[in-house]
């Protein structure tokens, strides 16, 4: 059994919202089509990264947990990580968006994130020979730039609020998958490649390289979301 453990703990992140995405008054079954295109976009960029840092042992995979089938260096279900934890964070955006209001956000949101971009880079100035503290930082602060200050994503602000009431299970997940409860981790990480702080046996920057994988999903389900809206709207 021990040989499903990385796959059960993708099931298991992701059946409890697939369910809950049928309910009458959810509804989130209507979106699968543009949540998929946008977890395939986005998952290409950090399958891509995620097969760069293994090449270079910046962090690696105990394979007694994996069922043994790997794209290139990674096991599949690494792979399924990127649609599984983004199908979950997203259905909880949506469904959060769709009950609460989140207005309240706006007043302090500039402040916020222009503040998490100058911590995010004051980081990655300090941590320059760490790779993965290094990459994990710049490539936050520029995520919340770029969406923004270019792309005017005017819901980064209630984004980071959802994402912080997802924090216990991110901890759980991610808890699981660096040893918290096992008698070793799935994923191994070099101590030369990390600041080496820990919440739990969860790295740091996991937190932020997960929010802005977070962020970008959400954004282009957001814009895929919105084209079927509209094109259903025309027909």
């Amino acid at each position: 059994m021990m040989q499903f453990t990385y796959l059960l703990i993708n099931f298991f992140t992701v059946i409890i919202c697939f369910a809950f995405s049928f309910h009458p008054k959810i509804k989130f079954n209507r979106y699968f089509r543009s949540f998929i295109a946008a977890s395939l976009f986005v998952a290409l960029f950090f399958i891509v990264w995620d097969m760069i840092f293994t090449a270079e042992k910046v962090w690696w995979f105990d394979h007694q947990y994996t069922i043994g089938m790997l794209v290139y260096n990674l096991p599949i279900e690494e792979i399924l990580f990127f649609i599984c934890i983004p199908f979950s964070c997203v259905f909880t955006y949506f469904c959060l968006d769709k009950f609460f209001d989140f207005q309240w956000i706006k007043k302090f949101e500039n402040y916020l994130l222009y503040s998490l971009v100058l911590i995010f880079t004051g980081f990655a100035v300090y941590y320059n020979q760490q790779l993965y503290t290094f990459t994990a930082f710049t490539t936050c602060a520029l995520s919340i730039i770029v969406l923004k200050s270019i792309l005017k994503a005017d819901w980064l602000g209630k984004a980071l609020v959802i994402y912080i009431l997802l924090s216990p299970g991110f901890l759980l997940v991610n808890g699981l998958l660096t040893g918290t409860g096992l008698p070793s981790p799935v994923v191994n990480y070099n101590p030369d490649e990390f600041m080496g702080f820990r919440i739990l046996t969860i790295p740091v920057e996991d937190f932020f390289y997960g929010f802005e994988m977070i962020l970008w999903n959400l954004f282009f389900f957001l814009k895929f979301k919105k084209y079927e809206q509209n094109k259903y709207i025309l027909v």
